[in-house]
């Protein structure tokens, strides 16, 4: 997906998305991933627009695949999560990439690291001017308790993370606060004029209506899952990708039946 002001490029892996967001005076990145050649083609396309531009990345939250270019961009101006700083275990995500990594024999030209942060986002609706790009943070916990949504108002733009996505119904980490996160992404969505939505995974989509209709899918997921509704056969006629995604199913029928 491209237009005059964003570019999203879109792994092979899963479909996992990289935003690049260029402005007058900033370049904004989301999640740098999956594999070597990925990471360059991402890295060439950044050098052959940024100038005199300041590169920002902005992590959506900590789940291994989209913290595994880190070390890629050392120069950059990091963004996440009071959560995401915080997070107990980032030796279990670095793991997570060595042995990504191993099973594939997969060589990076690049450290693996776990972020450091230099700005954090502490409360939803915290606004930090990228150099000449106004964002509006928000927290969104549910699929990662380290979740952040970034509105860019000038551009409509919103980068939501692993939610809204056309290939992947919610992975959940806690039931009733990502319902709480799907109220807030529709509230975001009618209150900030959004044009421009980019998920984690999937389809980038410029449509309100399928916006609108991917936050009704998924809550109504989620709604199913509370009743123990059985959505097997709903779900494999809607997700192409359903038999590799049918283990997350099984966990979030466990997750919301405690």
């Amino acid at each position: 997906f491209t237009n005059e002001n964003i570019t999203v490029f879109q792994s092979v892996l899963y479909q996992t998305t990289s935003a690049v967001v260029k402005t007058k005076q900033a370049i904004i990145l989301t999640d740098p991933n999956w594999l070597p050649n990925e990471i360059d083609e991402i890295k060439a396309y950044i050098r052959s627009i940024i100038g005199g531009r300041k590169l920002f990345i902005i992590y959506t939250h900590s789940d291994y695949d989209h913290i595994i270019a880190a070390g890629a961009f050392p120069n950059a101006t990091t963004i996440a999560s009071e959560a995401f700083v915080n997070r107990p275990d980032k030796e279990k995500v670095l793991e997570e990439i060595h042995q990504f990594d191993a099973q594939y024999y997969i060589q990076r030209d690049y450290p693996i690291i776990y972020p450091t942060i230099d700005i954090v986002i502490k409360e939803d609706g915290q606004t930090v001017d990228l150099e000449d790009a106004s964002c509006t943070f928000y927290l969104a916990p549910g699929h990662t308790q380290d979740g952040l949504f970034t509105v860019m108002e000038h551009y409509g733009v919103l980068l939501a993370g692993d939610y809204l996505s056309d290939v992947e119904f919610p992975f959940i980490e806690d039931l009733k606060s990502y319902k709480n996160t799907l109220q807030k992404a529709a509230a975001i969505m009618s209150d900030n004029k959004i044009q421009t939505l980019v998920p984690g995974h999937g389809q980038v989509t410029n449509d309100f209506i399928e916006m609108q209709k991917r936050v009704d899918e998924s809550m109504l997921y989620l709604n199913n899952l509370s009743k123990g509704i059985d959505q097997e056969e709903a779900l494999r006629n809607q997700y192409p990708f359903y038999n590799g995604l049918k283990d997350m199913h099984e966990s979030n029928k466990k997750i919301a039946s405690t």
